[in-house]
């Protein structure tokens, strides 16, 4: 069978490969050097010997997707999905929400590819959460169907954030104010703990980046660092316990994205775990339920991979 291209499509990066026995040829781009996708899928073709040119293909974007128009939820790209089919000569392309492609994934991950946060065992059979901070928020569930599964597609990254204690509410309250609605990824995101930082800073100046903040905060050379990434994770925790209730995920709510596979070791010491699970009566239901740090590099193209094959196979 001839490989396929796959192509996970964030706001940062774009991580394109080729999937046929398994996936090779793995090239991550930053999406500040190019125009738009179009440009980077060429890139990535005329690399290719004309052997392992792919006839067809499966993008997982960062946005919804309902029609043939796709527009990129942090990043000005768009595109239709019947032009880029013809363009780049494919005689099928498929493209899903990025985190449902995740989503995909999780039947196939072996031990070593995720780190248990807490405590929690999956029930068999039972529904599945995944969300990870990025440069957004992705959120989407999987449903089990017979003996396959079904990936749910959701923005649930755009959900209003709930205060769970009287500084969060100030938090909030004071980005409502120079925002209007304050969604979930408004702070749980790699901008997200930038601003976090900055209000916390109590100005409107410009934040360190992400990445310094969470190695600032790591090191404790920053005190407010750490206050950020500590609201950050706690902040996480109230969401994904939201979530946990929401879909009644028993089979796991799994943690992904681009900046929780380094925070492992703060991720069981910070208080996402105890936020998670802070739900009044439902305290007991939610300790139930594990929680997962995928680990696995591009779990995404994983999920295309296992997606093409389940379309193949029917």
């Amino acid at each position: 069978m001839a490989d396929r291209l796959i192509g996970d499509i964030g706001g940062t990066h774009s991580r394109l490969a080729l999937a046929g026995a398994g996936i090779r040829k793995v090239k991550v781009y930053d999406n500040a050097g190019f125009s738009g996708l179009d440009a980077i899928i060429a890139d990535y073709l005329d690399r290719l010997d004309a052997a392992d040119r792919p006839t067809a293909a499966a993008l997982a974007v960062a946005c919804p997707v309902g029609s043939d128009r796709v527009h990129m939820t942090n990043l000005g790209w768009g595109f239709s999905i019947a032009d880029y089919r013809r363009r780049f000569g494919l005689d099928a392309l498929h493209v899903l929400n990025d985190f449902a492609a995740a989503a995909l994934a999780i039947p196939a991950l072996e031990q070593g590819d995720v780190v248990k946060i807490g405590a929690g065992e999956a029930v068999p059979g039972r529904p599945v959460g995944i969300i990870g901070p990025g440069t957004g928020l992705g959120v989407a569930s999987l449903v089990p169907c017979g003996q396959t599964w079904i990936p749910v597609a959701g923005e649930g990254g755009h959900v209003t954030l709930p205060p769970a204690t009287d500084e969060e509410g100030r938090i909030i309250a004071t980005l409502r104010r120079r925002r209007g609605h304050v969604s979930a990824e408004r702070l749980i995101s790699g901008p997200g703990l930038t601003l976090l930082y900055q209000v916390l800073a109590g100005t409107e100046d410009q934040a360190p980046a992400p990445e310094a903040i969470t190695r600032q905060a790591l090191s404790g050379e920053d005190a407010l660092a750490v206050k950020a990434l500590d609201h950050f994770l706690a902040m996480l925790g109230t969401v994904a316990g939201n979530l946990a209730l929401t879909l009644g995920a028993q089979g796991g709510i799994y943690l992904a994205g681009g900046i929780l596979p380094d925070l492992a070791g703060r991720l069981q010491d910070s208080p996402f775990r105890q936020r998670f699970a802070d739900k009044g009566r439902y305290r007991e239901y939610l300790e139930a339920i594990p929680t997962l740090l995928i680990t696995r590099d591009y779990p995404a193209l994983l999920g295309l991979k296992r997606y093409l094959e389940g379309r193949e196979a029917a």
